[in-house]
This record gives structure tokens, sequence and C-alpha cells, in this order.
């Protein structure tokens, strides 16, 4: 245990003490500045009985952020726990409200899972904002008890050609596989849009996935009276001093922050040590719990612990270790420094516990003790600073039901349909769009993005990118493990944000199921404007009852997430104050052998290619439409129930070697699943849609680029067909056979076009370096 940096002498006499805030009712505080509005601070005055001391207010401020409280999103987010069903819980076994939810996943192994997001202070400053969100979402991991095995992450970026984009899509690129490859993590998925939207307000939600036995779970809670809290990992500095909280609670005006405190500075060197020390603790049985440090620091560490138990905290602030001796309470209190962990430990394991973060080179103090007051007090400097009730503080704060209406602007935008965009007809003209449409900015190939990352370090990534799915390995010896989407049509979330959200979640789902592994729970990142617009709120609301329900027909509970607001630069009311609406969707599944994971594209020649479910003439909010630079109409029809049922089948001919690949059917339609599916290992395809488009009522084109859903492409060996039919017959799944690869030829749809692979792989693959590189 190292001593803490002495303080001046000064300081002390300086201090604003809960006695001497109780002397001067009148002292003016900076609660605008500090984010709260005017009710806000008068209820804090209700609450002490007096006006806060400025450390206490320090607390309140960033507790009862945005960020950290949902105090604008809670009465929504109810639902989710409202709709899920006894048989949704099956395999669950830690739901909303912990650092992340945990799935049993058989055998005794269990998964926990979490995506949350780091936009604000990745716009700020992209590496550190892009870095420290993943460092962040990895001790959330962490604090469950389980070991960090794999991260993703969904990004969003403005106008691929705008002047400030390079800027912040090379930080954020740079950062997250910085980061995660520093810590020996693979990156198995994820993905990466670009839009105008986003241009003020980029999106960096990352997700990580960590691995345990059951009986390895662990709950943060400080229970116990005369348990010690220790603080360990790195020393608190002064950067991201409210950072996350204050950046993540506000709307950027004119380009600028209207607060601009420090992002967080990262070290994955230093969190590769405290992941290796904190399992070693678990492992030890030396703590009863650990919770990480992120958005608001020591203020949400101490105040959800203390809330969390059953009893109350004493923390002595001059005992924590500081990069920086002239932070005063507050700053200490708000600072945002990563790689900090919280423990709370029994006398008789305090011993064994600081050998163990010895050992690991880990600086150690305790800094509180658990009582039976019921309160959170503070001391510094011999004075006390803080003295409240814990849950006023972490659960308690403000819940608001913010009014929300159905835009003005959106009769409009459902009217203008992508039947007024010109179809091509001649072959030359149909290449010409397929190669357009392969190399735009949202489906052209993410190999310059995902070849910064390390996909395969560890030795348990059983696929990733450029398969549309990651896969890892849980257990060596039986080949169990799990399988990982996230998806999100922040189009189709604008044309009908109850809507879009469904699909989001419909696709995440067929896209595990489409692997071979059996999906079942997921998480969520929600992105969306200002909770003050009566707009964006619309589409927030909309978009959470869209997901509510949809978990609730396929049988998946959400087992946690997180809410981003304030994404919006416009002003309020119009149809481009806030960025698309984004519903990002994590659907994990689960494997009894990864060896049995179907990639996305074929290998062999002469194999049948089939697509199952129907083909409408949806082209509204399609990729194709995108490539027009139009957007309008309304998003594709949903069907949960075919969903369900061709994700069984899909788990059923993987089960039974019937398929060698397979691939949902989501944006870009057949004709981008052809495209990746051909380049995937260099084999063509030999394809007529006639016989689809007959059946289904579309053209060859529409059959092409709808993006309609409960589609998937399968490919097989002839051997296979008679059961493959028969199976699909019984579950009265409609498919065709489209075509046969060939591993001699091109890609050719018969009637429409005929590419070379090296003329489509070019293509493909020069949008994003012609951009960035």
């Amino acid at each position: 245990m190292t001593d803490a940096s002495a303080p001046s002498p000064s300081v002390a006499s300086h201090l604003d003490t809960v006695e001497h805030a109780a002397a001067t009712p009148d002292q003016e505080q900076p609660w605008a500045e500090l984010g709260l509005k005017a009710d806000e601070y008068a209820r804090i005055r209700e609450l002490l009985g007096r006006r806060p001391t400025n450390a206490e207010l320090a607390m309140y401020s960033v507790m009862w952020s945005e960020h950290c409280s949902y105090k604008s999103s809670k009465v929504h987010l109810r639902q989710f726990g409202e709709k899920t069903t006894d048989e949704m819980k099956t395999h669950l076994m830690v739901g909303i409200g912990e650092n992340a939810g945990v799935v049993d996943i058989g055998d005794g192994w269990a998964v926990t899972f979490k995506v949350e997001s780091h936009n604000h202070p990745s716009y700020v400053e992209p590496y550190q904002g892009a870095a420290t969100g993943v460092g962040g979402i990895v001790r959330d991991i962490l604090a469950m008890g389980a070991r960090p095995v794999a991260v993703m992450d969904e990004l969003r970026f403005g106008d691929i050609a705008h002047p400030d984009t390079a800027r912040v899509v090379h930080g954020v690129v740079s950062g997250v596989g910085g980061y995660g490859n520093s810590l020996g993590l693979p990156n198995v998925g994820g993905g990466a849009a670009f839009d105008a939207s986003y241009q003020g307000n980029p999106l960096v939600n990352a997700l990580c996935v960590g691995v345990m036995k059951h009986e390895d779970i662990h709950l943060a809670s400080a229970a116990g009276v005369g348990n010690k809290v220790v603080l360990f990992g790195a020393r608190t500095g002064g950067d991201g001093i409210g950072g996350a909280s204050i950046l993540a609670s506000e709307t950027f005006e004119d380009g600028v922050p209207s607060k601009r405190p420090s992002v967080q500075v990262g070290d994955p060197f230093m969190e590769k040590v405290l992941i290796e020390c904190c399992l070693e603790l678990f492992a030890a049985d030396v703590v009863l719990g650990i919770q990480d440090l992120g958005a608001a620091g020591i203020s949400c560490a101490t105040s959800e612990l203390a809330s969390n138990g059953s009893g109350g905290m004493h923390v002595w602030l001059d005992d924590v270790l500081l990069r920086d001796p002239t932070l005063n309470a507050g700053e200490i209190l708000m600072s945002e420094s990563q790689e900090r962990m919280m423990a709370v430990v029994t006398p008789e394991k305090l011993d064994a516990f600081l050998e163990i973060t010895g050992k690991w080179d880990v600086e150690t103090a305790v800094v509180g003790e658990v009582n039976d007051s019921g309160r959170l007090t503070i001391d510094h400097h011999g004075e006390r600073i803080v003295d409240v009730d814990p849950r006023t503080v972490a659960h308690d704060g403000p819940v608001y039901e913010r009014p929300f209406a159905r835009p003005a602007w959106m009769d409009g935008l459902q009217k203008d349909t992508a039947r007024t965009l010109g179809m091509p007809v001649a072959e030359d003209d149909l290449k010409m769009a397929f190669l357009e449409l392969m190399s735009s900015p949202n489906l052209s190939s993410r190999a310059w993005i995902t070849s910064q990352y390390d996909r395969y370090v560890q030795g348990n990534t059983a696929m990733a990118r450029p398969d549309t799915v990651g896969v890892i390995r849980v257990d060596e010896s039986t080949g169990r493990g799990v399988a990982i989407a996230t998806r999100s049509n922040d189009r189709f979330t604008k044309l009908d944000p109850y809507a879009g959200a469904i699909e989001s979640l419909a696709h995440a789902y067929r896209a595990v199921a489409a692997t071979g592994a059996t999906p079942l729970a997921i998480t969520d990142g929600l992105n969306f404007g200002s909770p003050e617009d009566p707009d964006a709120m619309w589409q927030f609301a909309e978009a959470i009852r869209g997901l509510a329900d949809g978990c609730q027909e396929l049988g998946v509970p959400v087992t946690g997430g997180n809410v981003s607001l304030y994404n919006g630069t416009g002003q309020p009311g119009r149809i481009d104050s806030s960025i698309n609406p984004t519903a990002i969707v994590g659907v994990l599944g689960v494997f009894d052998d990864v060896t049995r994971a179907l990639p996305s594209g074929w290998r062999e020649d002469g194999q049948l290619i089939y697509v199952l479910g129907t083909t409408r003439p949806e082209l509204d909010g399609s990729q194709y439409a995108a490539i027009s630079g139009h957007l309008g109409g309304l998003p594709p029809v949903a069907d949960l129930e075919a969903e369900r049922v061709l994700a069984e089948v899909l788990v059923s001919v993987s089960r039974d070697g019937l398929a060698d690949a397979a691939v949902a059917l989501g944006e870009g339609g057949i004709a981008a699943a052809l495209a990746r599916g051909a380049l995937r290992y260099g084999v063509g395809a030999r394809v007529t849609l006639d016989e689809l488009a007959a059946r289904d009522g579309v053209s060859v084109v529409q059959a092409l680029f709808s993006e309609s859903q409960a589609r998937a492409l399968v490919v097989l060996p002839r051997t296979e067909e008679p059961t493959f039919l028969a199976m699909l017959e019984a579950r009265g799944v409609p498919a065709v056979r489209i075509g046969v690869t060939d591993a001699q030829g091109d890609l050719e749809v018969q009637g429409a076009f005929s590419v070379g692979l090296d003329e489509l792989k070019a293509a493909h693959e020069a949008t994003l370096p012609k951009h960035f590189a």
C-alpha cells in the first residue's frame, strides 16, 4: 500500500465543509455551469436540508447528469423488464441494473456482454475518446468476475468526403485498435457507416464479451460493517474531470461543446495488468465485490457501492493516490482518470489482497470503510465535506417524462418513396449500379479498418471480419462457444423508429442464426438526439417500444446496454436536428461446437445457392436508394414469426451439416450477399433470379437490391439438397435455388450483369483507402 501525496497546508482552510454549508445558505454556487437545472439544484437543497457543499454539488452534478442517471430514458427503459417473460429468463443469470448482463451458455459456463458508448469524447479527441471507450467497457465486464475475451465496435462517422471526417476516422480507428490490440483482445466484428447526420456527433459504441464459470459471477455492493473500501490501479489525475458524464449530457453548439473538460487518457498496459490482478483477486476469494471507475469516477463508485449495500460508507479522500496533488476535493471526486477499480474487502483478507496487488505492482490505498450509518460521508483534510444519503446520489435522482410527439416532417418523409428512382434496365447500367453499390461508403470493404485490429490473438477466434459475425470459442475441450452480431439500420429507423428498431434486432438475430448459433440474449446501444426535443424523444420512445416488443416476440431478453442522448446540433423541430436514430443491437448466440460455424462465403465449385424467404419490392431506405442520395418512404415489413422459424431452420442446417455457407440478407440485399460471398474465398457464381422474381412478383432489379426481411442465402452441396428441401417444406419456409458456385468463372447474374472478381474486388476495396489511407 502506498501513501497518498501530501496535501498543501493551506488547502484545509479553504474547504467548503458540511458545517460551513449549513452556516452559509445564501452562498452562490455554480450549479448551472455544472449542468444542473434550477429545479434540480433546489431538490438537492431540499434533500440535504441545506445547500450542498462544493464537493456534494460536484457529486450530484455528475451523478444526476443524463449520462449517469438516465433521467430522461428510465420511464421508457422499464418496458424491457415489463415485457420480459419467465420463459425469456431461462438462460438469464444477471439482468439489467448491474455492470453487465450474464447468460448461461451450458456446461457450467456463463458469458457476460455489454455495449457502451463514448460518443462525445470521441469527437473532441478521437483517439483517446475511442480508446478509453474500449477500456471502460472491458472494466465493466471484468467487474462481473469474467475474463474479457473479445471486443467489437459499431462506429458512425460524418460524410465521407467532409474535410473533418478523416480526423475523426483516423483517431477513432487508431484508438479502438491501439487499446484493444495492447490488451491482447481480438476485435471480432462490428460495423462502420458514414452519413452527414453524424458530422458533429460521431458514434463510438464498444462491446466486450467475457467468460466465466457460474460460480465466478460477482456483483458489486458495499455490505458488512467494518469492511474496507480499497481503491487500486492508476492514480487519480486531472484528465477527464467530468468528461463522459458532462460531455455526453450536453449538445455541441456551433461545433464546440458548451463545456470542454479534459477527455480521459487511457493506458492499455496498465489495464492489462489490472485485468490479471483482478482475476487473481477473484480467484483467491479475497474480495466481496469490485466496481470499475468510469463516468463520474469516485463519485459514482462510492455512491453506487454504498447504495447497493445495506448500510453506509465513510471515505477518507486524503488517502486517494493522486497524480496531481493540486486537485481539489470536487475534482478528485469527478475525475474520470482511467484504469481504476474499487473493491470491498474484509479486514481479515486485506493483507492477502494487498499481497496480490503488490505482486502485480498495482498501487493500492484503503480509502474507506463500510458502516451502518445509511449515509455516505467523505472527509478531506480532517473535515467533513460530504454527508449524503447515497441512494439520492446514485439511484433516486430526477426522473423526467419528457414531452414527445410524432414529428411534423414525418408525413413528408414517408410519402417520398423510392418509386421515384429510375431503375436500370440495360446490362451495362445494371453492372454500373452494382459496382457503385459495392463501392459505396456503407457497403464497401471495411478491410482498411479491420486490418488495424488484431482479430485472432488468444487463439480462440473461430470467425471474424470479413465474415459478418464474430465467433469465439469458450471451452477448448468441447468447442463450446458464442457468436455475436451487432446491427443497426439507422436509415430504416429514421423512416420509422418502431419498425427500424425491430428490423435492427431481427437482422442481428438472423445473422447469429445464419452462423448456426442459437440466439440467447441481446444488449443495446441507443444513440439519439436531445431529450429536450420532442421529435428526438418520440424517436427514442418508439425505438424502445419496438425493441421491447421485438424481444418479447422472439423470446430473447435485454441483458443491459447504454443510452446516449444529446447527439444533435440542429434547430429542434427540423428533419436534420439530430443524428439518424441509431439503435444498435448486439445479439449473442451459443454453439455446442464452434467448428460448425458457417462462413458468409463459399469455397467449393458446383455448390447450390438458395435464397430462403420472400422478396418484396422494398427499396425504401435501402442502400440502393442511398447511392442515389434518397431517403424516404417506409422500411420493409417485419415478420418476427417468420424470423423465428427461419432462425430455427438455419441453426438446424448448421447442426446437421447440410450447408457450407450461409448469410443473413440485409443491407444491399441479394446483390451484396452474392458479391461478398464470391469475394470471401475468390469463388464466382452463376445466378438467375427469374424464378424468384416470378414467384414473388418482383422485377430482377428489385430482386437484386430489395432489403426485404426474414431472408437468408444458403450454399450447400448437391448431395444435401433433398434433405435440405424436406426440412424447409416441413417448416413452411419458402426457398428458391438461384444458382451455382463457379470456381473458374465470374459473378454472373443472368440477364443482369457479369463482373470479374478482380474488377469487383478492386471496386469494393478502393473506397476507404481512397479517402483515408
